[in-house]
């Protein structure tokens, strides 16, 4: 049954990070881990080979053993986007339609980096990519890795088509929602890609975050979207202040942090491939000292001061 992409891009969605094992494998086991979780704990959708997978690091082969991966876990449970990451336009076709064969509901494409192209270049690699597949496309706003943002201009004649579906933005701009809300058409989505300025985007009007504090507490992030919604600030504020010390840790060091954070939780090793590298100690113990102040008020099970 077709589910429309406004009924499950929304929320928090955890951006999930790539496991690898001693050999620099991918840990499959501890990924399906992973994804159960997230679904267990209610998400709408699962993030994969995005910026919290290290995906420039990962063949071609095994984003698409990832994706499906995911895809078998979930079993429909919840909707599976894959990141299609490259500043190569021909490239980027490549992985969104490989992502499109191994079974993803979606895919999400973001701004080429490095090569910094003008807007009407954003504008024809996004058009090239949706034409070269029959999967919905969410966009991917992140300048302090491209340089360039995608201009709000940009994206409106974007989502002319309906081939565009939402946009995750990591610009830090939480009026972005509320500025853009009466220019975009119906069912589209704006999701926060900064965890450190997600709760202002989401009271602002945005439908949620792609996230990564959300893979160390799920049902604390359930909880403060649904807080937010509901119109209690005040305690939706208490608890994201509460989260943000370990934010912090996992914004400095992406996704090494995380991946430490996971371990300590004892889902994950927190092996990274070049050229990400394992956290130093002084950064470990900040990891730790962050949870040790979140596990004081019991907000994540598992942790303890």
């Amino acid at each position: 049954m077709f589910i429309p992409p406004s009924a499950w891009f929304t929320g928090f969605i955890p951006d999930l990070p790539t496991p690898f094992d001693s050999s620099d494998a991918i840990d499959l086991k501890a990924f399906a881990a992973l994804c159960e979780r997230q679904i267990a704990a209610g998400v709408p959708a699962l993030v994969v080979c995005e910026t919290a997978g290290e995906a420039p690091t990962l063949s071609p082969a095994e984003q698409a053993l990832i994706i499906r991966t995911a895809v078998d876990v979930a079993r429909g449970r919840v909707r599976i986007i894959a990141g299609a990451v490259s500043n190569s336009t021909s490239h980027a076709i490549e992985l969104a339609r490989r992502a499109e064969a191994a079974g993803a509901d979606a895919v999400m494409s973001v701004v080429p980096a490095y090569n910094r192209p003008m807007q009407e270049g954003m504008l024809a690699h996004f058009r090239a990519i949706a034409g070269a597949i029959g999967l919905p496309v969410i966009l991917h706003d992140t300048p302090s890795r491209t340089l360039r943002p995608l201009a709000d201009e940009t994206l409106l004649r974007l989502v002319e088509s309906r081939r565009f579906v939402g946009l995750r933005d990591a610009s830090g701009d939480i009026t972005r929602p509320m500025r853009l809300s009466r220019h975009l058409p119906a069912g589209f989505r704006c999701l926060s890609g900064d965890d450190t300025t997600a709760f202002g985007f989401i009271a602002d009007g945005g439908d949620g975050a792609i996230s990564e504090i959300a893979n160390v507490a799920p049902d604390l992030c359930r909880t403060i979207f649904s807080h937010v919604r509901q119109g209690r600030l005040q305690s939706a504020r208490y608890l994201d202040r509460r989260l943000m010390p370990l934010i912090a840790c996992l914004a400095k060091e992406s996704p090494a942090a995380l991946k430490c954070a996971l371990g300590v939780l004892g889902l994950m090793s927190p092996a990274t491939r070049l050229p990400i590298v394992p956290l130093d100690a002084a950064a470990q113990r900040d990891v730790v000292r962050a949870f040790a102040a979140i596990a004081d008020e019991e907000l994540i099970d598992g942790v303890s001061a």
